[in-house]
């Protein structure tokens, strides 16, 4: 498959560390610009529930308690961007996430533009912490920013919010270190090729939409 399918400007990796609300805003910009927005655990617990080729080798995996190999992650990616709705364009939110990854990538589509969404540690630990989820529908809250109507009651279904294990501040301090340390090297893997934006993620939603917005039209 050749990049050539897609328009320009178009085809965008959205990076971020914990926290930084990359899949509120890859869900928006998929929406603003219409074009499909690919989640790698998405494409995963598609494979895996609808008992493909592939998803039964990354369920092996899994059930064996295993990272899924790079080169299922990416021929999962390939397929998903052969579908009819990618041809507009495409939001990929937690992939790449290695310059393995994004190299193999390369071989697949052009990139248009890399935005690395940046926070002060700080603010990353506040967020996190304070993230409340659905377990029913996925529904995601916060209890300073975006919180429910009824205090730990989901709006959508009224299900009983959570706490994820995996926002507690030692978990998300441990997190954002190995992101760092993780995505630094991704980063200037597409700096030397002139696609990253940075976006600074502070803020409430719409004003960070807008900057996002705005840095993807950008040349």
């Amino acid at each position: 498959m050749s990049g050539a399918a897609f328009p320009p400007r178009m085809r965008v990796i959205l990076l971020g560390p914990p926290g930084a609300g990359k899949g509120t805003q890859a869900a928006r910009l998929a929406e603003h610009f219409r074009v499909a927005r690919i989640s790698t655990g998405d494409i995963l617990r598609r494979n895996v529930s609808g008992g493909t080729a592939l998803g039964k080798q990354a369920d092996a995996f899994m059930k064996a308690g295993k990272l899924v190999p790079d080169d299922l992650v990416i021929e999962m990616v390939k397929a998903r961007l052969a579908e009819p709705d990618c041809r507009g364009g495409f939001i990929l939110d937690g992939f790449p996430r290695t310059v393995a990854q994004a190299e193999a990538l390369a071989k697949i589509t052009t990139i248009d533009h890399v935005v690395n969404m940046f926070l002060e540690p700080e603010e990353l630990l506040k967020r996190s912490i304070g993230r409340r989820v659905c377990p029913k529908c996925e529904a995601v809250y916060h209890i300073l920013s975006n919180p429910p109507k009824v205090d730990g009651v989901c709006n959508r279904c009224g299900t009983t919010l959570i706490q994820r294990t995996d926002d507690a501040r030692e978990v998300v301090e441990a997190r954002i270190l190995e992101f760092e340390s993780r995505t630094a090297p991704l980063v200037e893997f597409y700096r030397k090729k002139g696609v990253v934006r940075q976006v600074y993620a502070a803020g409430i939603i719409d004003e960070i939409s807008h900057r996002l917005f705005e840095a993807v039209k950008a040349p």
